[in-house]
C-alpha cells in the first residue's frame, strides 16, 4: 500500500513539473495582463446624462453604453468620415473606458469571471457593412485582457447616428465572482 501511495504522489509531482509553466501562464490575472502589456486605463469620465455607469444584479454587472472620450480624435460615420481601421481603434478606446468602469465598480478586473454579452453600435452610412470588423477593436481587447473569459456573445449593428457624432458605442454585461 505504501508503495502505491508513493507511486501516486510521484506521478502527481511529475505531472506538476511537466505542466507547471503552463499552469503559471494560465493563471495570469486580468490586472497582471494589463501590466504585462503596458495597458493604462483612462480616468473614468462622469455620466453625461441621467444614468449610472453600471448596475450589478446578482452575479451580473450591466454596463451602460459608452463612447470614446469627448476629445477622441476619430468622430463621424465609419466608412465615410473615418476608416474601418480608425473605427477599430475607436472601439478599442471604448473598451479601455469600459474596463476602467468595471474596475471602478468592482475594485479590480480580477473579479470578472467572464465577459458575457457585448452590444456594439457603429455610426454608419447607408450601405456600410463592416460593423463586425469595427467592433472587433473592442472584442479583441476583451480577449487580450481576460483570455478565454473575454470571449463573448455579441451584436455589431449600424446606426444612423450616435450621441455627439461618436463613431462607436458599446454596452456590455459581465459575470462577476
Amino acid at each position: 500500500m505504501k508503495t502505491l501511495v508513493n507511486m501516486c504522489i510521484g506521478g502527481m509531482l511529475a505531472l506538476l513539473a511537466i505542466s507547471g509553466p503552463a499552469l503559471a501562464q494560465g493563471a495570469t490575472t486580468p490586472e497582471a495582463r494589463l501590466k504585462e502589456k503596458n495597458i493604462t486605463l483612462p480616468i473614468v469620465p462622469p455620466p453625461v446624462a441621467n444614468y449610472v455607469d453600471s448596475v450589478q444584479v446578482g452575479k451580473l454587472l450591466f454596463l451602460s453604453g459608452n463612447t470614446a472620450d469627448a476629445q477622441w480624435k476619430f468622430k463621424g460615420k465609419v466608412g465615410k468620415d473615418i476608416t474601418v481601421q480608425e473605427g477599430y481603434e475607436t472601439a478599442r478606446q471604448v473598451g479601455l473606458i469600459m474596463l476602467a468602469k468595471v474596475r471602478a465598480s468592482l475594485g479590480s478586473l480580477d473579479r470578472v469571471k467572464r465577459v458575457v454579452k457585448v452590444f456594439g453600435m457603429v455610426n454608419s452610412p447607408d450601405g456600410f457593412g463592416d460593423q463586425p470588423r469595427v467592433i472587433n477593436g473592442f472584442s479583441d481587447l476583451m480577449v487580450e485582457v481576460f483570455g478565454d473569459a473575454g470571449k463573448h456573445t455579441r451584436s455589431a449593428v449600424g446606426m444612423a447616428g450616435l450621441p455627439f457624432n461618436n463613431a462607436v458605442e458599446v454596452e456590455m454585461i459581465v459575470e462577476v465572482e
